[in-house]
């Protein structure tokens, strides 16, 4: 009973249930980090406050479309690293059920049975119901709990694993998880070509992908002014593939100032991950995000992450390396960026900086 009461004190979900007038002080951040005490740059200009990550158009890809795609991704991944996709072929039905499932087993659950379902606490990025992300236990807390799932390749996903409430739960993941990685496949093709590179270079390069899927939930926070719900990071893989609901708070720094991805209705929001970032040898660069709390609203988002193999080794693409456009990054096997990134915290873009020559 004392460890049950043990773990259920740990998530954050509990924590706002119980209606603090603060938040504990292991979810505080520095204050050069908070998310309205401060930011990258003294104060956002009018035009930047107003700006919106790029919407691309996926629909009809005959080559007269595909020539607008190709360049309107390439403007995007150089000047944002992030934008969303719309008539992208995922059924709208799927990703609203995506999201239903997902708030009704953090909204319905009870958190016995939630715990039936707790991530290994000795060991980062196991399957399972959780809230703390990295090993160092000195480290500032995110105002978080999450599901995180193994979905491909088909010999990790295990769905007697996942939820069993409400019924569908686990064939909605299933088929979500399916159609995300079409999708992947298809973006990054796409990115590839924006490089004036075959369709199938940077997914090459890639290999086979290592596909999760996180359910994330931000309760309402009473101190949003000193918490973040997850802090800023650029995404560790190739490619992730985000949906939101409607209350936002997913944020994408700019030109060293903080924009808000508002929440657009059956859109896709796409980020690209440091390994890509590697891969165009820096021609595009991975997208450093974070999410913000709210005092008012509970949250949810579902970021699925398509990565390397842990064996994997991942370098600039051939293509992209010449005399005059020589290699930018070291070599590394993605298992060790990994366990670096894990180690030693986000901490923004510190991690794939690190590999620069």
């Amino acid at each position: 009973m004392a460890e049950v009461e043990k773990a259920t004190a740990a998530r954050v979900q509990a924590i706002a249930q119980s209606n603090p007038p603060q938040v504990p002080p292991q979810y505080i951040q520095p204050p050069q980090i908070r998310p309205f005490c401060s930011s990258p740059s003294p104060s956002p200009s009018p035009a930047r406050a107003a700006a919106r990550i790029p919407a691309i158009d996926l629909s009809g890809l005959d080559p007269t479309h595909r020539d607008r795609v190709r360049a309107e991704i390439g403007r995007a991944c150089r000047d944002w690293g992030a934008f969303h996709v719309t008539n992208h072929g995922v059924p709208s039905w799927l990703l609203d059920r995506a999201r239903a499932v997902g708030s009704s087993f953090f909204g319905d659950v009870p958190m016995d049975e939630k715990l039936a379902y707790a991530c290994d606490p000795s060991s980062s990025a196991t399957e399972g119901y959780g809230s703390r992300m990295l090993e160092n236990d000195d480290s500032v807390l995110d105002w978080r709990d999450y599901f995180d799932h193994h979905t491909l390749p088909l010999s990790r996903r295990d769905p007697s694993r996942w939820p069993s409430s409400p019924p569908d739960y686990r064939q909605v993941m299933a088929e979500y998880s399916d159609r995300m990685g079409l999708l992947a496949k298809q973006l990054l093709g796409l990115i590839s070509e924006s490089l004036g590179l075959p369709t199938s270079c940077i997914e090459r390069w890639v290999g086979e992908f290592y596909q999760n899927i996180t359910i994330s939930y931000y309760p309402p926070c009473p101190q949003p002014d000193v918490t973040l719900g997850l802090q800023a990071h650029s995404d560790m893989g190739a490619i992730t593939l985000l949906i939101q609901d409607d209350v936002g708070g997913l944020q994408v720094l700019k030109d060293r100032e903080w924009i808000t991805v508002e929440p657009l209705s059956n859109a896709i929001v796409v980020l690209l991950a440091d390994q890509t970032e590697i891969m165009t040898n820096g021609i595009y660069r991975s997208a450093e995000h974070r999410a913000i709390t709210n005092a008012s609203r509970a949250r949810l988002s579902i970021a699925t992450f398509h990565d390397p193999s842990k064996a994997r080794k991942i370098s600039p693409v051939s293509e992209l390396v010449s005399d005059s456009s020589p290699p930018r990054y070291h070599e590394v096997v993605y298992g060790d960026y990994v366990s670096s990134w894990y180690t030693k915290g986000p901490e923004g873009k510190r991690n794939v900086d690190a590999l620069l020559l």
